[in-house]
């Protein structure tokens, strides 16, 4: 009942943190988020399972209970975890925890709703990486949407309203399209499922996949279902063309909305592409190959392109989201063990990478009242220990060696060069390489404008050190950095235990 009681304590706490007093609302949300945190890393040492969820492995704090009834299917509470979703899981409580304790400087207003929504988002991000049936995911995915549609649009930039109807539109409708592709699978599969389980459906899917629905031949029915979940995962990765949604939310939103929109929503897509179209449909993975390592290339270029072009921190910050996404996307098609494997070490490490840029950008901003490039110079010499995690920041993102990103990266490359399934790897895999060069244009170029040089501020406020509370959760989210970087195994050994039973199905196509 572990899994119970993080989702628990997260609803419960959300519900406290709603009535309480404005005031005291920052430390109590603070103080109640601590709890999943510890139990998520306390559930993370005492981890025993093995394999994958979807493919017979050994779950680890398994629970299932009959829920509903729907003639010959069943729905049920099923939750648990294994080495895809544990990192993930570990990533949302502490990501929660540091966004709160960033959020106590600039939100000065309406301050126990929005403690209160960081906690609900916290509970069904927790629901979606861990429920095992469609239905339950379903409801925790749809209920993640709502706090950050209310988020952005309440506590926003200036046109925030814009932005979070945007985002509700764009992920919404993906969901939909989603929604109706599974529905019309778990039909098309007959009378070799009678639940909405979705390690029993997986199995359907390896033992012979669809008979046909609605005129359509199995396979025919497997491949317009993969494409159509593929492209409503897209929307919430997000990958080009489907990411025009992403600069507007994360320029408008608060940045702690920003932290775990960037941190672990964006991981929503990618872990969803990974559980149920990598997962489930492996020959049209085989056949989809190429198409959607062009894709990912593109993301990549395209998304770095975007970031060099912009003079708005966050939006350098929100574009360079998309190219990193790319990565994780060429990883997961490589279907090698490295470069899926690789690709999930990835979602952990771009969650803290992307968490510490945003917060960083959010101390100056808070100093500032500024996010232009053109604006300001030489901030070194008044925040210099944010300004110098900042840096640090920077350097994860372009893949400095003994940091996180570095062993993502290489690993994806690593699978991507190897792969058997993607024809071309080479080609592709050295077009992605490319990325890693503009990044470090893009990085170096707004550094060296912003926090080097003589100072200068167009605005009219006095700017000093941060306070402690905006620089503890930096650098917590650093030493993570670091310490996965070091020393990777921590995560990537769990993470190929549950990625080899998919590669092996793979290798026998």
């Amino acid at each position: 009942m572990m899994i119970e009681a993080l989702i628990a304590v997260a609803l419960l706490g959300a519900l406290v943190t709603f009535v309480a007093p404005n005031r005291i609302a920052g430390k109590l949300a603070f103080a109640i988020s601590l709890v999943p945190a510890a139990l998520s890393l306390w559930l993370f040492a005492a981890f025993d399972g093995s394999g994958n969820a979807l493919r017979g492995g050994e779950l680890a704090f398994e629970s299932q209970a009959a829920w509903i009834e729907l003639g010959e299917h069943s729905i049920s509470w099923f939750v648990g975890v294994d080495g895809i979703s544990l990192p993930l899981v570990v990533l949302t409580t502490i990501l929660c925890t540091l966004a709160i304790v960033s959020s106590w400087t600039p939100i000065d207003e309406r301050e126990s709703q929005f403690y209160g929504l960081i906690l609900f988002i916290e509970a069904n991000l927790i629901g979606v990486f861990t429920a095992l049936d469609f239905f339950l995911w379903f409801v925790f995915w749809e209920a993640v949407l709502i706090p950050m549609y209310l988020l952005i649009g309440i506590w926003g930039g200036p046109r925030r309203k814009y932005a979070a109807i945007k985002f509700f539109v764009y992920t919404n409708v993906a969901s939909l399209v989603m929604f109706g592709a599974f529905i019309a699978l778990v039909f098309g599969l007959g009378d070799s499922v009678t639940s909405f389980a979705l390690p029993e459906i997986a199995g359907a899917m390896l033992d012979g996949g669809p008979e046909g629905f609605f005129g359509l031949e199995g396979t025919t029915l497997a491949s317009v279902v993969f494409v159509a979940m593929f492209l409503g995962f897209a929307v919430k990765v997000p990958i080009v063309p489907f990411h025009t949604w992403l600069p507007d939310a994360h320029v408008e939103a608060p940045t702690p909305a920003s932290v775990l929109l960037a941190g672990v929503l964006l991981k929503m897509g990618t872990y969803a592409l990974l559980r149920f179209n990598f997962t489930m449909f492996p020959e049209q993975v085989e056949m989809y190959a190429v198409p959607i390592a062009a894709i990912a290339v593109i993301s990549v270029i395209y998304g770095a392109m975007l970031a060099l072009a912009q003079t708005d921190l966050k939006r350098i910050v929100a574009y360079s989201s998309v190219s990193s996404m790319g990565y994780v996307i060429l990883g997961l098609v490589a279907y090698t063990t490295f470069g899926v494997g690789g690709a999930t070490f990835q979602m952990v490490s771009h969650g803290l990478i992307s968490g510490l840029m945003f917060m960083a950008v959010g101390v100056i901003y808070n100093a500032t009242h500024t996010r232009m490039v053109t604006d300001m110079s030489g901030m070194a010499d008044r925040m210099p220990i944010a300004v110098g995690i900042l840096i640090a920041g920077a350097f994860g993102y372009m893949g400095l060696p003994l940091m996180s990103g570095f062993y993502g990266e290489f690993t994806i490359f690593f699978g991507a060069f190897g792969s058997e399934l993607l024809d071309y790897s080479p080609l592709f895999t050295a077009a992605a390489m490319f990325g890693i060069v503009i990044v470090a244009g893009y990085l170096l170029f707004a550094l060296q404008r912003t926090v080097f040089g003589p100072y200068r501020l167009e605005t009219d406020y006095e700017v000093g050190r941060a306070p402690l509370h905006d620089i503890a959760p930096m650098v917590v989210l650093l030493g993570l950095i670091i310490l996965l970087g070091v020393a990777p195994s921590l995560i990537f050994d769990m993470i190929t235990d549950a990625i080899d039973p998919i590669i092996q199905h793979g290798g026998d196509l």
